[in-house]
């Protein structure tokens, strides 16, 4: 679903798709893992083997939110009548998952590495080569978070924030690395690298929070509800109004349900002209928003409202008039 606020060529849609993206996310994580290594190999720095398994958790966390898109991708079906979108919320979770691991993984190495501090070997070349993996990781995120804007994706953006996480990863290590070399203090490798673990930690936990609260139907975005709100006001008047407005965010869908009463006397043909056109107004305000619409003679109450009240159901409360 497309943000159109966000200019972007056709082409470019096409080619920054985010299972076009995530499958380069697996191609860029494969060769950062090889540098990486390779750098943790030449220097036997923990700083640059905790990178290294910071990019084994990107690789796993690419595959699994390319297997999570391509599933959302899916039409609805009968067991599910409201689509697949949700299953971009998984692949969060199992991303946050994995960084709080990876985090354990680098903390384990590092004191290891504070009881038995070591000697660095052909820092140059391991630090170049740690730099080469950073710049891959940090234009990939740069295109990938445009493109979880203009698609909505949270997969996608969750893989470019884990990629983020990554950059500041290696410039951490990167940074201790030279200090350890200039001061000849060897602790300072193992220092930075408990740092750079509880600095991925924290990103860990956000990803797992954002994923649970995505499982759980969280309203659209304010500005959304402000766009929908203004919609629905253009109708409202002394014989129409809204009630019981409710939304939810599925992934890249948004879905919004409310009443809609009016007059008695009106035809139902009148009535079902009306909110036709409302339903198209909202979804020209929020492109790909699924309104679910009830009609309802002015005075008339559902059992919902007997037992909540008029406009208790939903985010936003009260009465559109």
């Amino acid at each position: 679903m497309l943000d159109e606020s966000v200019w972007i060529s056709p082409r470019a849609v096409r080619w920054l798709s985010p299972s076009h993206l995530l499958r380069v996310s697996v191609a860029v994580a494969v060769l950062t893992i090889v540098l990486k290594t390779l750098a943790w190999a030449m220097t036997g720095s923990v700083g640059l083997l905790s990178d290294a398994l910071e990019s084994l958790v990107n690789l796993a966390g690419a595959i699994f939110a390319l297997t999570m898109v391509t599933i959302a991708q899916r039409p609805a079906d009968d067991d599910h009548p409201y689509g697949h979108t949700k299953a971009e919320y998984f692949s969060a979770g199992f991303e946050g998952i994995l960084v709080l691991a990876a985090a354990l993984a680098i903390v384990w190495a590092a004191v290891l590495r504070l009881q038995a501090p070591a000697p660095l070997e052909q820092l140059g070349w391991g630090l170049a080569l740690s730099l080469v993996s950073t710049a891959f990781n940090g234009a990939l995120a740069w295109v990938m978070f445009r493109s979880a804007r203009v698609h909505r994706s949270v997969a996608l953006d969750g893989d470019a924030r884990h990629l983020v996480t990554d950059v500041w990863t290696s410039i951490g290590v990167v940074v201790g690395l030279a200090a350890a070399h200039l001061t000849g203090w060897l602790w300072l490798d193992a220092v930075v690298a408990i740092a750079v673990a509880l600095n991925i930690c924290k990103e860990g936990v956000r990803l797992v929070w954002r994923s649970s609260q995505g499982l759980m139907d969280q309203a659209v975005e304010p500005e959304v509800l402000t766009r929908i709100e203004a919609a629905l006001a253009r109708f409202a008047s002394d014989e129409v109004h809204f009630d019981h407005v409710g939304t939810r965010r599925a992934g890249q869908r948004s879905f919004v349900t409310l009443h809609m009463h009016v007059p008695a006397d009106w035809t139902l043909g009148h009535a079902a002209h009306q909110r036709e056109q409302v339903e198209a107004a909202l979804m020209q305000a929020e492109p790909g928003l699924q309104a679910t619409i009830e009609l309802l003679p002015e005075g008339a109450v559902t059992a919902l409202e007997k037992i909540e009240g008029p406009g208790q159901a939903g985010p936003i409360e009260g009465r559109v008039k």
